[in-house]
Order: C-alpha cells, then sequence, then structure tokens
C-alpha cells in the first residue's frame, strides 16, 4: 500500500511539472488549436513583441483570418514581413499571398507599419 502511495505520488509530481513547464508558446498554440483566439492572441502578442518569429506568423495568420481580431490584411501582412525579416518558415510565402489581396497603398501602409514597429523594438506596433 505504501509503495502504490509512493508511486501515486511520483506520478503526480511528473504530470504536475510537465503542466507547469508549459511557457506561453505552448499555451497559445494549445489555445488556438481550440478555437480559443482571444486567449491566444494576448499570449502570442507579447512573444511576437519580444521578437519571436513564430509568434509573428502567428499573429499574421490570425489578422489575415479575422482570428479573435477584425480581418486587417495590412496588420497580417506587416506580421508576416517582421517574422520573414527573422527568417520564420513559411511567413514569406504568407507575406506573398496577403500581398494578393492588397492595394498598392495598403502595402505601403504595412510596410510602414512594420518599419515603425521594428524600429521601436516592438513597442510601437499597431494592433
Amino acid at each position: 500500500m505504501k509503495k502504490l502511495l509512493v508511486a501515486s505520488a511520483i506520478v503526480a509530481a511528473q504530470l504536475m511539472g510537465s503542466a507547469a513547464a508549459a511557457g506561453p508558446w505552448e499555451d497559445g498554440m494549445a489555445a488556438y488549436n481550440r478555437g480559443d483566439y482571444v486567449p491566444a492572441l494576448r499570449l502570442f502578442r507579447p512573444l511576437a513583441e519580444q521578437g519571436n518569429a513564430k509568434a509573428q506568423k502567428v499573429l499574421g495568420i490570425m489578422f489575415r483570418k479575422g482570428e479573435g481580431v477584425p480581418k486587417n490584411p495590412a496588420r497580417a501582412h506587416m506580421w508576416f514581413s517582421l517574422a520573414a525579416k527573422r527568417g520564420e518558415a513559411g511567413a514569406q510565402a504568407e507575406l506573398h499571398e496577403v500581398s494578393r489581396t492588397m492595394t498598392v497603398q495598403e502595402i505601403s501602409q504595412a510596410e510602414a507599419m512594420a518599419t515603425a514597429c521594428e524600429a521601436s523594438s516592438y513597442r510601437q506596433c499597431e494592433y
């Protein structure tokens, strides 16, 4: 009986430890995959503002599709552009795809937003 209690305690501690090890990225992806876009956005935004290219790409997808935010091709373009500059796989293709739906003026606006965002160390990123 004692061995069973000890074994149960060890398993519980391991499960709690692995749950505690999950970070904002993992929690954000879990929320996103469940379709809980607002909590996902709250988790991804600080990561993107810290320069996390994967989070920047996901924000771009969310703005392109209107998931948890109003659809906004310019903001999607901005985040895809930032992610592509950081070498995020697939961000360049997403950037090309969203650009096909935008006017020259919208692309220009998105590029200005990306420049301002990057120049301010992600403090002046318009949402």
